[in-house]
């Protein structure tokens, strides 16, 4: 399921051009927006000609909390429409050209595509870059996606449990620049938050029916089991009752000391219901899988680049165990372990299924945040680690793409999705002002 947003849309013209073909376009268009998901639509039916119009229809608009404005370019129009918009309306605009009609009598009929070059170039040299411009038939949906993902992070709050991992110095944030650059808040919890979060019998007996419907558990001690099945109800209802859209855990060192188990096994599971839950305290990752899941995408994780095999031209995505178990291979044996952690490391063992990748890091550097975007492929493998992983090929050399991460100095989590989610993201960065590492 898409993030839900509010677009307006807006037609500008001109009466000097044929305006009344332009209202018979964008009758059409209002009837084709309709099909798009999870969208609220302010559509202003008449034509925006006037001054007085522009006035009126941003004012309109400002009571509506739209998160993004579409302006169509029904014929050629007088500048100072999208500007007055833009004056009342601090959202991104989508500058949308109409394809020309064919000549009438020897006229130019519309003259959509000057209309958005004048609207770019006002907009361009009164110091805006958060606008898009199309020149087609359709609404362009990356668009919309794009203001997705803008509308979760914005209202996203990440909840950090306990710190980062210790010695991680590179997935740490600075809360301030979270904020202004994104709009997420951080809430800080304890780790006895969750240890000590109460939970009733009868979640705990659901879950553990699940975990045990759901993995090989036979290398398990009853003991194991036990704190598995309780930290599963217990990050469950404690991530709830805050209302987090991502919690970034402090998974070690005192996780299992404190506990008696680590949370991958508990993670794995939880993360195929939906919850968005960080590795090692990784904020940054926890907005990256945000990102990811606004758009649609699946149960997003964070990975670690593990290995890399520059003669077969091959990644090893990796964790210790912690990949949503929905993502499971459906051939090898979908298991629970204790492979570290002197036997409290509960974890996942499984190969992820094959498909098509996208990946994604959002990353805060040097006072400002980029984004790392890459295609790969799953390719089918043997079970022949502990933990979760795949072996990912890319559409380029490896090395290539490993000397990307370095050279940029990338934090070592990135977030992975099947699917294709690339374009809306490129957008989302174009918007914010950011780098785009590719």
């Amino acid at each position: 399921m898409k993030y839900p947003v509010t677009l307006g849309v807006v037609c500008l013209a001109r009466t000097t051009y044929d305006y009344t073909a332009a209202e018979e376009i964008y009758a059409k268009i209002r009837s084709e927006l309709r099909h798009l998901e999870g969208v609220t639509w302010y559509c202003l039916e008449p034509l925006v000609i006037s001054q007085e119009d522009g006035l009126a229809a941003a004012k309109e608009l400002a009571t509506k909390q739209i998160d993004g404005l579409v302006c169509i370019s029904g014929t050629f129009h007088l500048g100072h429409l999208v500007l007055q918009l833009k004056r009342e309306l601090p959202v991104p605009i989508l500058l949308w050209g109409l394809p020309e009609l064919p000549y009438n009598g020897g006229k130019i009929r519309l003259n959509s595509v000057c209309g958005v070059n004048l609207n770019a170039s006002n907009l361009y040299k009164s110091g805006y870059d958060d606008y898009t411009v199309i020149v087609q038939h359709t609404i362009d949906e990356d668009w919309v996606d794009a203001i997705r993902v803008i509308k979760a992070m914005k209202m996203a709050k990440i909840g950090i449990l306990g710190y980062r991992a210790d010695g991680f110095f590179n997935v740490g944030v600075q809360d301030n620049l979270l904020y202004g650059q994104t709009g997420a808040l951080v809430d800080h919890y304890e780790l006895k938050d969750v240890h000590e979060y109460p939970v009733t019998e009868a979640q705990v007996s659901s879950r553990m029916q699940q975990i045990r419907e759901t993995f090989d558990v036979s290398t398990l001690s009853a003991y194991q089991l036990d704190r598995v099945v309780q930290l599963a109800a217990k990050l469950d209802a404690f991530y709830h009752e805050m209302n987090l859209s991502a919690l970034a855990i402090r998974c070690w060192p005192e996780f299992a000391r404190d506990f008696g188990v680590s949370p991958c096994a508990a993670m794995s599971l939880l993360q195929s219901e939906g919850m968005i839950l960080a590795c090692e305290g990784d904020i940054d990752g926890a907005l990256s899988m945000i990102a990811h899941h606004a758009l649609g995408a699946e149960t997003p994780f964070l990975f670690d680049f593990s290995q890399v095999d520059f003669q077969q031209d091959f990644a090893l995505f990796w964790h210790c165990g912690v990949a949503p178990c929905n993502l499971w291979d459906g051939t090898c044996n979908r298991s629970l372990d204790t492979y570290f952690a002197g036997g409290k490391g509960v974890t996942a063992d499984f190969v992820l299924k094959s498909g098509e990748l996208s990946v994604l890091r959002i990353d805060s550097a040097r006072g400002g945040y980029r984004m790392f975007l890459q295609k790969a492929t799953a390719v089918p493998m043997e079970k022949l680690l502990k933990g979760t992983y795949m072996k990912a090929r890319f559409e380029r050399p490896v090395k290539e793409v490993l000397d990307l991460v370095l050279d940029n100095g990338l934090a070592h989590h990135s977030s992975v999705v099947y699917g294709t989610y690339i374009r809306p993201l490129e957008l989302v960065a174009k918007l914010k002002g950011w780098k785009v590492i590719q």
